[in-house]
């Protein structure tokens, strides 16, 4: 389901002799490289977290960091050398951009996703705590005939633990 690497076409577009261009061409196929590995894992992620399955996504982590840090040397030296790319390979560099436009395309699918599920996952807790502390409070009356508000003794605290 990897819809960048299939958008991706071969960067044999044509020769190009200018001093350099080799190098630019193996700066490019890294950053390639790292962004088709990290989207691979993220979009595993966020098919993952839409089937409830958050502990196997969590799983992930560890792999994620390693693939974002060889994600973000790439773009570093990238950066580095784009005077030298513009220069020796434009029609790269543009192919570049095209590629990564669409990796952050698909990066904010995924964070979506994990909004979504943290925006639930709130919801549920919230909405359990707030069953708790109904029970714990004495259903009393004022003179006015008012239900009495809970003093702050009467409220219990919620524990949760963010290990699965």
């Amino acid at each position: 389901m990897n819809h960048f690497n299939a958008s991706r076409q071969p960067m044999q577009q044509r020769p190009n002799t200018a001093p350099g261009s080799a190098e630019a061409r193996k700066l490019a196929e890294g950053l390639m490289d790292a962004m088709s590995a990290l989207l691979g894992l993220i979009e595993r992620e966020t098919e993952l977290v839409r089937a409830g399955q958050v502990r196997e996504a969590m799983m992930l982590e560890s792999k994620k960091q390693e693939l974002s840090r060889n994600y973000v040397g790439a773009v570093g030296q990238l950066k580095a050398n784009q005077a030298q790319l513009a220069k020796s390979a434009p029609e790269l560099l543009s192919t570049l951009h095209r590629h990564h436009d669409a990796f952050r395309a698909m990066l904010q699918v995924n964070l979506t996703v994990l909004a979504t599920a943290h925006a639930v996952s709130e919801s549920v807790v919230r909405g359990v705590n707030a069953e708790i502390q109904k029970r714990n409070v004495p259903n009393t009356y004022t003179a006015a005939g008012r239900r009495a508000a809970p003093g702050p003794r009467h409220i219990t605290p919620l524990a949760v633990s963010r290990s699965l």
